[in-house]
């Protein structure tokens, strides 16, 4: 039934109950007897809609609206079946068939008119696996390369940055910088810059510039496409400094150890790179001031805005005073704590110092005899008498392998070449003794030698030695076949422990068989000679490095008395030798080097003592320009026959850039017949020479020429070794 036009519903509430009343179920309403209330409630409300609706025509009255109403489906209002009894989701009903109206208007099914349309069989088959689709991407056209954005060029400027002498580390570290001038566009400079900007605030607080501000812009260059400017701003502010400085823990015996390291004053501007530094003197210096279990915590810095400083507290926990106690090894060992205790420099009972482990390390190292060795200070928590916690010390050993092949070689005009090659077992004879064959294989030098050495023999540094030799010698001034014995005990400067006094002595006993020049038969001939004796040497270091000095001075005095007995006759005399050089630093780069030598023997004639055992000058060691033993008095042959003393002196002056050194050099020297020098007829050598510097020492080539060269000497003469000459 239709709503009557124009009828309108005003009132909500009428419309509402009227919905209510249609939506009640009527079968519901069936089961049930009659509300009294409910009775009285229709009865009001047929009532108000008789009153409306004489009031004004226009409203129908409910029960009009209520059967103007559709019927409800009264399947919706069964109750719903439990959720545990559905299965499944029942599938859907098949599809209509689809009609189209035919010329007369009357519906016609679809399959009548038109048959389904078949199915691609292509449609029907399983994908392909996504490991064979084909990802290159494909290549550009050219009109994609020509719509190309070209990279953008920019140049930087810093502001602000100079002042405070931050330009140099910033521009070192800045992304921008780093691009090249160079940007893929706008966006990537801008990135950069922004990451600048944070650069720019890290470097300043780290130089106590808390308030400072940093900016960035990129701007491009008028008239100039492609091109931008980025400029990194920078307003510093005031620099904060230090203000009141305190420890926090534990004082020290004496007291004061950590104040007196932290090398921090108030008013010093709040300096990161110097407060780490500083606390980093604290872990390093108490260590060496008997507080090995030192503990340095971080420190707080409390900034004030008004006064511009920063009060700064820094906790540190030194640990116990502690003393060297005793030494225990594990590992695999090359020797026992015996010997460890040979190597260290300090005695149980003495005050804890970082140094003297650090230098027994370095001295466990230069043993030769380990692939690694630690040191480890461990708490015992004994007291001893003086108040101190006793320390021991774990050293932690991994020997390495026992035997080495080495060799050696050089180079000298007048000796030729040289060539030494050795078999080495370092520790045959544990601790430290070692066993080696050596064999020489030269021009003008060939032989063998055995050799004993045990080093640091109940003593750091202390070595004794016995060598058994036999060598075949070619020079111009004589040969010889030599067969020695000889033996040595002596204290050694080493890289690690440098000593201003050294000394040593031994002794000797040869069997030579030698030709020389006989002035009692005007010809050289063959004569055999036994010599026997003993030796002694002292020396003083002043120097700054063994191998390489720049500053101080060295002297060496050697002492050897000899006896001789050849041809029925017997023969006493003493060599002596005096040797000086000095180092001054002129500059960093450039030293100024000098050496004098003097030598001397006496008490038995020159031609009687044997030519191996007389002195000559000449050569890498001694006069350069010349061949070997070249310089001296010669026989009626002109070749050297030796003298019994000489006198040399040499000047260098070492000019270093990096690895690499020019050395220009002169050098000045003669033998003499007589005992004493007779400083007469002195020969010069000039030249230059080149060093290459490693780790072990510098590598020397030496050029030199003599100067007034007479007939049959070298016009240039070559040497080729390591070290310096002197």
């Amino acid at each position: 039934m239709a709503l009557p036009a124009g009828a309108i519903v005003t009132s909500r509430l009428s419309l509402l109950l009227v919905l209510m009343a249609g939506l009640v179920p009527q079968a519901a309403s069936a089961q049930r007897s009659p509300d009294p209330l409910e009775k009285a409630r229709a009865e009001a409300r047929h009532q108000a809609d008789a009153q409306r609706a004489a009031t004004d025509d226009s409203i129908i009255p409910d029960s009009q609206f209520q059967q103007a109403l559709p019927p409800i489906d009264p399947a919706l209002t069964q109750a719903l079946a439990p959720i545990e009894s559905i299965d499944a989701i029942p599938a859907p009903p098949p599809p209509l068939p689809a009609t189209r109206t035919s010329a007369a208007g009357a519906p016609t099914p679809a399959s009548a008119a038109t048959a389904p349309a078949a199915i691609d069989p292509a449609l029907t088959q399983p994908l392909p696996p996504l490991a064979g689709f084909d990802v290159e991407p494909p290549a550009a056209t050219q009109a994609e390369v020509a719509d190309t954005v070209p990279e953008v060029r920019y140049s930087v400027q810093i502001d602000g940055l100079q002042a405070v002498g931050l330009e140099g580390r910033f521009r070192a570290l800045s992304d921008l910088e780093q691009g090249h001038g160079k940007g893929a566009n706008g966006a990537v400079i801008s990135a950069r810059a922004r990451e600048d900007e944070a650069l720019g605030l890290r470097l300043l607080r780290s130089e106590g510039y808390y308030d400072g501000v940093v900016s960035s812009r990129v701007e491009p260059v008028t008239g100039q496409p492609g091109r931008a400017t980025a400029t990194i701003s920078v307003v510093p502010g005031t620099r904060y400094t230090l203000g009141t400085i305190a420890i926090d823990g534990p004082d020290t015996i004496p007291p004061g150890l950590v104040r007196e390291a932290l090398v921090l004053r108030t008013g010093d501007p709040i300096v990161a790179p110097a407060i780490e530094a500083a606390e980093g003197a604290v872990a390093l210096r108490l260590p060496q001031q008997g507080y090995p279990f030192v503990k340095v915590g971080e420190h707080d810095i409390v900034l004030d805005d008004g006064t511009h400083q920063g009060d700064y507290t820094l906790p540190v926990d030194p640990g116990p005073r502690s003393s060297f106690g005793t030494y225990s090894t594990k590992g695999k060992l090359a020797f026992d704590a015996r010997h460890v205790g040979v190597l260290a420099r300090f005695k149980p009972g003495e005050l804890y110092d970082e140094r003297q482990v650090n230098d027994l390390r370095e001295a466990l190292v230069a043993t030769d005899l380990f692939d690694s060795v630690a040191i480890e200070p461990q708490r015992t928590g004994q007291i001893a008498a003086d108040g101190t916690e006793m320390v021991d010390l774990v050293v932690t050993q991994n020997a390495g392998k026992p035997r080495r092949l080495a060799a050696t070689a050089g180079y000298s005009t007048g000796q030729g070449i040289r060539v030494d090659a050795s078999w080495t077992h370092r520790n045959l004879f544990p601790p430290e003794g070692s066993l080696a064959f050596t064999v020489t294989a030269g021009t003008q030098e060939q032989g063998a030698t055995a050799t004993f050495r045990r080093a640091d023999a109940g003593r750091r540094d202390k070595t004794v030695l016995l060598s058994l030799s036999a060598h075949r010698q070619d020079f111009q001034a004589y040969k010889a076949l030599t067969l020695g014995l000889s033996g040595r005990i002596s204290l050694d400067s080493t890289p690690i422990w440098q000593k201003k006094w050294t000394w040593a002595y031994g002794f000797e006993i040869l069997g030579t068989r030698e030709n020389a020049y006989q002035p009692a038969l005007g010809k050289r001939d063959y004569q055999n000679y036994a010599i026997g004796g003993v030796n002694g040497q002292l020396g003083f270091d002043s120097t700054d490095n063994l191998l390489n000095p720049t500053r101080g001075f060295r002297a060496l005095i050697r002492l050897s008395p000899e006896t001789e007995q050849t041809r029925g006759s017997n023969y006493r005399y003493i060599r002596g030798q005096i040797d000086g050089s000095a180092y001054y630093s002129l500059s960093k780069s450039l030293v100024l080097a000098g050496r004098v030598r003097a030598a001397s023997i006496a008490g038995a004639p020159r031609d009687a003592i044997a030519p191996s055992r007389r002195l000559y000058s000449g050569g890498g060691g001694s006069v350069r320009g010349y061949g070997f033993q070249e310089l001296g008095p010669r026989d009626p042959g002109n070749d050297p026959i030796g003298g019994r003393s000489l006198v040399e002196a040499a000047a260098e002056l070492r000019y270093r850039f990096g690895d690499y050194g020019i050395v220009p050099f002169i050098d000045v020297g003669q033998a003499y017949a007589s005992t004493a020098p007779q400083f007469t007829d002195l020969r010069y050598g000039a030249g230059i020479g080149g060093r290459y510097y490693t780790n072990f020492g510098p590598l020397r080539l030496d050029v030199a020429t003599p100067i007034g060269r007479r007939k049959g000497e070298p016009k240039v003469a070559i040497y080729i070794s390591i070290g310096q000459a002197f």
